[in-house]
């Protein structure tokens, strides 16, 4: 397919998507009123409309949703290709992420059935009216949960994604040797230092960062003062690409809330709050029994975590509300994983009365909390925090936990890892594998949750910059390798699992953006 062709069609998905949409009616109702200016002239009616709406803002929302769509929209494959490759064009991938689908939803069902709590069920009236009443309280809340489990954890994945193979590639057939020791054996193109250093130029060493150049010791004037000025500019031109090309190199404390909202197009407009209202009276009504699992990962993690405990009724809110939005269904046309059906109480096996549960098609694992709680240090109001989580969601969380070949893909992840570590670590890789303790055991858990939880807030929300910054996960299989690199001294001392565990158990002390730019620009190659 050549270039024209597949611009025409990317510009045709995006009318499309924008058509029926909330700013369309808004641009269409701005341009009729205008009419009624004088110094719109009906012999250049249209160049007028066009720059009436240039200098009253709307170009600008208009572009920024434009740029939106190309972030979320898939990649375009040929015309004729099949739906399902638009979510995964490798078809055992395909097949793996439906049995693992077909484990997960088995296992909620048979929860379902041994503590008999239904899947769904419309609270009775005084219940509603407590839970309303306590809505901005929930934390002080201790049900009782010791029956329900999460459903699966980080390691149950883990041993799906080692058990990945592909049929039609005989793997005898491989020149390195190295390929055969690490856990992950899909063959996937995955980025080695010189081409990162090509892709992450911006974080060189030369370059100022946050994370770096704001330290203590530097002087405000030789980075971080004009730095801060520029990051203003870009919040007051509410431009989303130019936001995003900013928090390459962080974003400042005060700005980051404005600017990674900026680059999500997350706008928090009346009728974002309407739906999140909609989405909170939706929890009142019916009880579900994911509610159970969102309650019991908040109180098994974010509920002990020194950063987080004080958001647990945000998260709550957040969650709850989260797994009754049915827009979210929308990411599954570009993601591997489809989201689990049910059948109405009595009706099971009849295709007509299955119902998508829980409502978004997401069932949460353990530690899911944690792609909410560092957000909670930005936004203090429900609903803004509510669109800019579900918008990280349905472009880079979901990645974590579905089975695909996305560079992105937490596959594709393990295996960058696994491959940074064997090229530029050898010894250290093939003497933790010796004594059993292969590095991707101990270092998925930190992936899976993009390091929320392991590292300190602040040093979190710089490598999350990252993240927006450069719209990929790929810095988080970096930043794994380059943990390992710093504490490699220590781990080639090691002689068991427990104790590499124990080397690596605290991470909250570390400095994010020092140690990407060692690992990528100090490593010899």
């Amino acid at each position: 397919m050549d270039e024209g062709t597949e611009l025409s069609l990317s510009i045709a998905h995006i009318v499309q998507r924008l058509k029926g949409s909330h700013l369309h009616s808004q641009i269409e109702r701005q341009a009729k009123e205008c009419l009624h200016q004088p110094d719109i002239k009906l012999e250049s009616l249209k160049e007028d409309v066009r720059s009436f709406l240039k200098t009253s803002g709307w170009e600008r929302k208009l572009q920024n949703a434009v740029y939106r769509e190309l972030h979320v929209q898939l990649p375009l494959s040929h015309p004729a290709a099949p739906p399902e490759h638009l979510k995964e064009p490798l078809a055992y991938m395909r097949k793996a992420q439906a049995s693992w689908e077909k484990r997960v939803l088995k296992s909620l069902n048979s929860m379902s059935t041994e503590l008999e709590v239904p899947l769904a069920r419309m609270r009775p009236a005084v219940e509603q009216k407590e839970l309303t009443n306590k809505w901005n309280e929930m934390g002080t809340d201790e049900p009782d949960l010791s029956r329900f489990r999460p459903v699966y954890a980080p390691k149950d994945f883990l041993e799906v994604l080692i058990g990945l193979r592909n049929p039609n590639h005989d793997s005898s057939e491989d020149v390195s040797v190295r390929s055969h020791w690490g856990l992950i054996q899909v063959p996937l193109n995955v980025r080695d230092i010189p081409q990162l250093r090509q892709a992450y130029s911006e974080l060189n060493l030369t370059t100022g960062q946050l994370g770096i150049d704001d330290n203590a010791h530097i002087h405000p004037d030789l980075f971080e003062n004009e730095y801060v000025q520029i990051g203003k500019k870009v919040v007051v031109e509410q431009d989303s690409a130019a936001a995003q090309q900013y928090s390459r190199q962080g974003c400042p404390t005060g700005l980051r809330a404005d600017l990674w909202a900026l680059i999500l197009n997350s706008t928090n407009q009346p009728q974002d709050v309407m739906h999140y209202e909609q989405l909170t009276a939706g929890v009142i009504q019916h009880d579900l029994l994911v509610d159970n699992l969102i309650y019991k990962d908040v109180k098994l993690t974010a509920s002990n975590d020194d950063y987080y405990f004080v958001f647990e009724d945000f998260l709550y809110q957040v969650l709850l509300c989260f797994s009754r939005d049915t827009a979210v269904l929308d990411h599954f046309k570009y993601n591997s994983a489809t989201p689990p059906k049910s059948y109405i109480q009595g009706k099971a096996g009849d295709e007509e009365c299955a119902v998508v549960y829980p409502p978004n098609g997401v069932i949460p694992f353990h530690g899911f909390s944690m792609y909410v709680a560092p957000l909670c240090f930005l936004y203090n109001e429900p609903s803004k925090l509510y669109s800019v989580f579900r918008e990280m969601y349905i472009r880079y969380f979901f990645r974590l936990h579905s089975i695909s070949s996305s560079p992105s893909g937490i596959v594709a992840l393990c295996l960058q890892f696994e491959r940074l570590l064997q090229t530029h670590l050898p010894q250290l890789f093939y003497h933790l594998r010796q004594i059993g303790a292969q590095p991707l055991r101990i270092a998925f858990k930190w992936m899976v949750r993009a390091f929320s939880g392991y590292l300190s807030t602040d040093q979190l929300l710089l490598l999350w910059d990252r993240i927006l910054g450069y719209d990929s996960l790929e810095i988080v299989a970096v930043l794994a390798a380059a943990v390992f690199a710093f504490r490699a001294e220590n781990l080639m001392e090691v002689t068991s699992l427990a104790s590499a565990e124990a080397v690596l158990a605290d991470l909250s002390t570390l400095k994010v953006m020092p140690l990407i730019q060692i690992f990528l620009f100090a490593t010899a190659i």
